[in-house]
């Protein structure tokens, strides 16, 4: 565990944010180094952006504080006991991998501090304790909107390859849960590590069954893995996945073998696209320029929208709990979860925001599009 950045390395060192100053302090974990880096650190520039965009609510400042996982679960544990036991921090948001996000979730409900998710978290929490919520949009609804587009692509036989963890349970079961109602079988359930660099035996299983697609259940670089398989042995069906690949890793990885594969995904990722009636398009791009003026370069995925979405979240709800609590108090904190809690018609980058106890997720199928691969750039497919 190592502590990257404060307040004021985000900054560029411009700005000596002292405790006194920052009046909301935030807990932000995300997988900088490790297997889960080609998205933990979009995760981190997208925070960056999100800092560009909005630093204080209701004149209060924020600060925030920046831990590494690693990509372990066990780490992103003990970053979360750090952040709230020795840093006091208001609020939590993280990480980049499913099972490192579940074992933040379990820390922050056990000391009673509310956080922001920015990966799937699976189960129902208790409605009279719940301290999390979850932005992205649930695999099952992902999944959904791709089963849509595979009926409508007159897909029937469908293979499955994809992690071996909580991320490929998510996405398997989604499309599982589908079936009937889209009229598609998913004839194999092969799986690998995020730590594997080959998936030819999966492959040669996922093949005997000659399916008309594969969908892909992987994320990041190590989502191009099957793709590439796919592409040595002449697979000539179509190819369909989640939002979880997009991002420059994976196409630069996937090459040509990726080229083709249709994904579901938040608008965000097709701004410049969209009918300028859209509720992403405005906000999506001052994201984007938000964005390229805290990184220096210009926003090329999801994973960082989500982060941006989750400060939305937690700036509009602050603004109502600051009415009844101050920051760095017990008060504060359960008024900040309750206020998350009751976010009403929220328009992020990627969604529309409806958050209620008893649920981690608030998003419909205003959140998805359909994306294709073309020439290595993402294609809105309406």
């Amino acid at each position: 565990m190592r502590k990257m950045l404060s307040l004021t390395a985000l900054l560029g060192g411009l700005v000596a944010a002292s405790t006194a100053q920052a009046d909301i302090t935030i807990g932000f974990v995300t997988s900088l180094s490790g297997p889960g880096s080609s998205i933990g650190i979009p995760y981190g520039r997208g925070i960056q952006a999100a800092m560009e965009y909005k630093n204080e609510v209701n004149g209060e400042k924020i600060k925030l504080i920046q831990l590494d996982d690693g990509s372990d679960p066990s780490a992103a544990t003990r970053n979360a006991r750090k952040l709230i036991e020795e840093e006091k921090v208001d609020l939590l948001i993280g990480t980049a991998t499913a099972p490192s996000t579940i074992a933040m979730m379990a820390v922050a409900t056990e000391l009673k501090v509310p956080m922001i998710a920015v990966s799937p978290v699976i189960g129902q929490p208790n409605p009279t304790d719940q301290w999390g919520i979850s932005v992205p949009q649930p695999a099952s609804l992902l999944v959904k909107v791709v089963a849509d587009r595979m009926k409508r692509d007159a897909m029937k036989n469908i293979g499955y390859i994809g992690f071996s963890d909580a991320w490929g349970d998510l996405v398997y079961n989604g499309a599982k849960a589908v079936e009937t109602e889209d009229g598609i079988k998913v004839l194999t359930n092969e799986r690998y590590a995020r730590v594997d660099t080959s998936v030819t035996g999966q492959i040669l299983k996922v093949l005997a069954v000659r399916p008309d697609a594969v969908l892909i259940g992987g994320s990041g670089t190590q989502g191009a893995l099957p793709l590439l398989a796919l592409g040595e042995r002449g697979f000539k069906g179509k190819t369909y996945g989640t939002v979880a690949l997009v991002n420059p890793d994976f196409v630069r990885v996937g090459g040509k073998a990726a080229e083709g594969i249709q994904v579901s995904a938040g608008p965000v990722i097709v701004a410049e696209q969209l009918p300028d009636n859209h509720f992403a398009k405005k906000l999506a791009l001052e994201f984007r320029a938000a964005y390229q003026k805290a990184n220096n370069l210009p926003s090329t995925d999801g994973f960082s929208a989500y982060s941006f979405d989750g400060w939305m979240i937690f700036t509009s709800a602050a603004a109502r709990a600051l009415k009844t609590a101050k920051p760095g108090t017990v008060e504060f904190r359960k008024a900040l979860r309750d206020e998350i809690l009751n976010t009403k018609e929220l328009s992020g980058v990627h969604a529309v925001y409806n958050f209620k106890p008893g649920a981690y997720h608030g998003v419909d199928e205003r959140a998805l599009v359909i994306v294709r691969l073309v020439n290595g750039a993402w294609t809105y497919q309406p």
